[in-house]
C-alpha cells in the first residue's frame, strides 16, 4: 500500500499573549509584546497508508485537532515536512480540499434550511462530481443505510443522529482519498452509534478510503480502528494496534462472579469491605502468587482482576468456586477504555510507552 500521509518531525507553536487583568491591564494588553510560546504539536512523525482506518487519540488539549488542521491544510506547521496525497496541504489548500472529506463534531456542512438532497446536489456541483459517480454513490448510500426517507427533510428538522449520518455521507460523496472524522458518534444513542459505525466500516471497505478517526468513545475505537495513535502534550506516545498496546500493561482478565442476591441484603459498607478482605486473603492463602489480584464488589457481583503473568486465571477461578456461593461466572478481557484511561491519567504509564518506543527503535 502506498502512503497517503507522510509527516516528518512536524511542530506547531502558537504565540499567546501574557494577559494582564483589570482595566489598566486591558489597556496594556493592546500594546504588549509580552508573549509566551505554546508548542501544540511537538516533533511528530508518522506514515498512514492508503485504505487504513486509524484512531487518533489523546486527552483534551493534547494536540489532536492541531495535527488534523495541519493535515487538512488549515494550518501551516512551524517546522517539519508534511505530504498529503503527494502534496503539501497548506500550499495547495484548494486542490487538497478536493481529495479529502471532513466531519468536525456537530458542525454540519449541510445547508440548514434546505432538504438534504439539495445539499447533496450543491456539493455535486462544488466538487464537479460526474453524474455516473454521483448516482452510484447515492445508490450505495441507500443500500447501506436506507436514507431515502431523509432526503426531502430540511436539515433543521433532523435529529442529531440523522444529521450526523447525512454529514458522513456528504463527506464521502465526491470519493475523497482521505476522510477525517472528529467525534462522529458524540451525543448519539446506542442504536444510531451502531448504524454510523457500520456505515463508516462499509464505506472504508467498499471505497478503500483512508479514515482518520478522533474520538473519546472507546466503542468507536474497538469497532473501527485497526491501528491507534496516541498523542499527549503534543508528543506521540504510541503508534500500533490495540492488542500490542495491552502488552505494556500485562495480560489482565477479570473474573466476574454473581453471588446469591440474599448474600448482602441489608449489609453496610463495613461488612462488604470485611467480606472483600476475607475473600482476598483466602485466595492468596491458597495461591501465594495471587497477591496482586484486585477484588471489588458491586451489589451482588464480585470482580477479581487477575494479572495472568503472575498467576494462572484457572487457579484463581478454582479457588473462588471453592470458597464462594457462586451463582454465575463470567471472564472478561481488560477493556480498551481501561487501558486508555490508565495512560491519560498516569505519568508512569506514559513513561512506560515512551521508553518502550525508544527501545523498539534501537532494536
Amino acid at each position: 500500500m502506498e502512503p497517503v500521509i507522510q509527516i516528518n518531525n512536524i511542530c506547531k507553536t502558537f504565540k499567546v499573549l501574557n494577559r494582564k487583568t483589570g482595566i489598566k491591564g486591558a489597556v496594556q494588553n493592546l500594546f504588549s509584546r509580552d508573549y509566551k510560546e505554546i508548542k501544540a504539536v511537538d516533533d511528530i512523525s508518522l506514515t498512514i497508508n492508503e485504505g487504513e482506518m486509524v484512531g487518533y487519540l489523546g486527552p483534551n488539549g493534547a494536540g489532536k485537532s492541531t495535527t488534523i488542521k495541519v493535515m487538512t491544510g488549515i494550518l501551516e506547521p512551524t517546522s517539519g515536512n508534511i505530504l498529503v496525497n503527494g502534496r503539501v496541504p497548506y500550499k495547495n489548500r484548494s486542490v487538497n480540499a478536493q481529495d479529502i472529506g471532513v466531519v468536525f463534531g456537530q458542525r454540519s456542512q449541510l445547508w440548514w434550511a434546505l432538504p438534504v438532497i439539495e445539499s447533496f446536489r450543491i456539493l455535486k456541483e462544488v466538487y464537479a462530481i460526474p453524474d455516473d459517480v454521483y448516482k452510484k454513490n447515492m445508490q450505495m448510500f441507500s443500500d447501506l443505510v436506507n436514507v431515502e426517507n431523509l432526503y426531502n427533510k430540511p436539515v433543521r428538522e433532523m435529529s442529531l443522529g440523522q444529521r450526523t449520518l447525512c454529514d458522513i455521507l456528504s463527506s464521502f460523496l465526491h470519493n475523497p482519498g482521505i476522510v477525517f472524522l472528529d467525534e462522529p458518534t458524540i451525543g448519539l444513542d446506542v442504536s444510531m452509534k451502531s448504524k454510523i459505525r457500520y456505515l463508516i466500516s462499509e464505506l472504508n471497505k467498499e471505497k478503500g478510503t483512508t479514515i482518520i478517526l478522533t474520538t473519546h468513545d472507546m466503542g468507536d475505537v474497538d469497532a473501527l480502528a485497526k491501528r491507534i495513535i496516541i498523542i499527549d502534550q503534543g508528543k506521540m506516545i504510541y503508534d500500533d494496534n490495540i492488542a500490542h498496546l495491552k502488552t505494556f500493561f500485562g495480560a489482565y482478565r477479570t473474573i466476574k462472579i454473581t453471588l446469591p442476591n440474599e448474600q448482602f441484603d441489608g449489609a453496610d459498607e463495613e461488612k462488604k469491605a470485611k467480606f472483600i478482605a476475607d475473600i482476598t486473603s483466602q485466595i492468596i492463602a491458597k495461591n501465594e502468587k495471587a497477591r496482586n489480584i484486585h477484588v471489588s464488589l458491586d451489589e451482588s457481583e464480585l470482580s477479581i482482576l487477575v494479572p495472568e503473568a503472575e498467576v494462572p486465571l484457572i487457579e484463581v477461578l478454582s479457588t473462588s468456586q471453592e470458597i464462594l456461593p457462586v451463582k454465575d461466572v463470567q471472564i472478561a478481557e481488560i477493556s480498551t477504555e481501561s487501558i486508555i484511561r490508565k495512560i491519560y491519567e498516569g505519568n508512569e504509564s506514559k513513561s512506560k510507552l515512551l521508553s518502550s518506543e525508544v527501545k523498539e527503535k534501537a532494536e
